[in-house]
């Protein structure tokens, strides 16, 4: 058990260390490619804090533990709204959004409402991955064209700003931090899902549970950081921009790369609890965004409530099965 836990500590650590190098090495040589900095908050940092996500879910997927890859791409994006942005807004009220946020928040959620029409069927298949690529090749390039052209937007552009505050003292090391960080993630995912694995079936607690709570969570921590960051510099739009990009990059590219490589079989409790959670989380989200001027510290005592009852339910629930 204590090698189990040392695990998935060791591997938590190197997913948010790994994550970190990944981000800050890839942006650093953007920049010194001359990559503009829309491109780089929009694919760079998009893709990379949402890498410790990919690698867990293939390594699960791999590994057999379907409901593990699953879990964590659905659970990630629960705690990415009721966690992270509760957390936040605790922080520091999350204000004077873009109207580019609302747009993503919207994005969000029909891909979240897409996510809930997949997991209606005994499985997610190759073919429905490929089609998340497509659809997110798509996404991409739309997001690229409309931020390209609205010059008052901003949000892309402010995401890889935040990555920037550490200054490369030596051109040699962003490289190293990009292999590092690959390296760091790659074994880092290994060990979380082995640790977590073993863990669950040690406890009696079904691997979704693992993957939906721990896992999740780990996996998240690169969001989590940068939100806080963002948060305590009154950057609302990062907050929102991170949250919101990784939710639709957690759909559209870990969970379509995953199956493309091993298709996932759904159990029953992800039609019926947790992507209906997601989904649910990620209305709200929109409803706020829409509706209000402003996600206050009321909203997010709500929200983290509300986070800490769903993995109450998931333990005492999990448990008992």
């Amino acid at each position: 058990m204590l090698h189990d836990l040392l695990l998935v500590a060791a591997g938590l650590v190197l997913l948010f260390v790994g994550g970190e190098g990944l981000v800050r090495g890839s942006v650093a040589i953007a920049e010194r490619l001359g990559i503009s900095k829309l491109l780089i908050g929009l694919v760079i940092v998009g893709f990379g804090t949402s890498t410790p996500e990919l690698l867990v879910s293939v390594n699960a997927a791999l590994d057999g533990a379907s409901e593990i890859a699953l879990g964590n791409v659905v659970g990630s994006n629960i705690a990415n709204v009721l966690l992270i942005i509760g957390l936040a807004a605790i922080i520091a009220p999350v204000t004077a959004w873009e109207r580019t946020a609302v747009r993503e928040a919207l994005v969000a959620t029909v891909v979240s409402l897409a996510a809930f029409a997949l997991v209606q069927g005994e499985a997610i298949t190759q073919t429905e991955g490929i089609a998340m690529l497509v659809v997110l090749a798509g996404y991409l390039f739309s997001s690229y064209w409309l931020e390209k052209r609205d010059r008052q937007s901003k949000t892309f552009q402010h995401e890889a700003e935040e990555f920037e505050d550490i200054p490369l003292p030596r051109p040699w090391l962003a490289p190293f931090l990009v292999i590092g960080g690959i390296v760091a993630l790659v074994f880092g995912a290994d060990m979380l899902v082995e640790g977590a694995v073993n863990i669950a079936r040690d406890f009696g607690v079904p691997d979704a549970v693992i993957g939906l709570s721990l896992v999740a969570i780990g996996t998240s921590l690169p969001e989590l950081a940068t939100a806080i960051v963002a948060a305590i510099r009154r950057h609302s739009d990062v907050v929102l921009g991170n949250v919101i990009g990784s939710n639709i990059f957690n759909i559209l590219a870990i969970l379509g790369v995953t199956v493309v490589i091993q298709p996932i079989e759904v159990s029953a409790r992800f039609r019926e609890i947790d992507t209906p959670v997601m989904l649910g989380a990620a209305v709200l989200l929109l409803g706020l965004l829409f509706a209000s001027k402003s996600i206050g510290r009321a909203w997010g005592a709500l929200m983290l409530a509300v986070y800490a009852a769903y993995m109450v339910f998931l333990f005492s629930n999990g448990v008992a099965g």
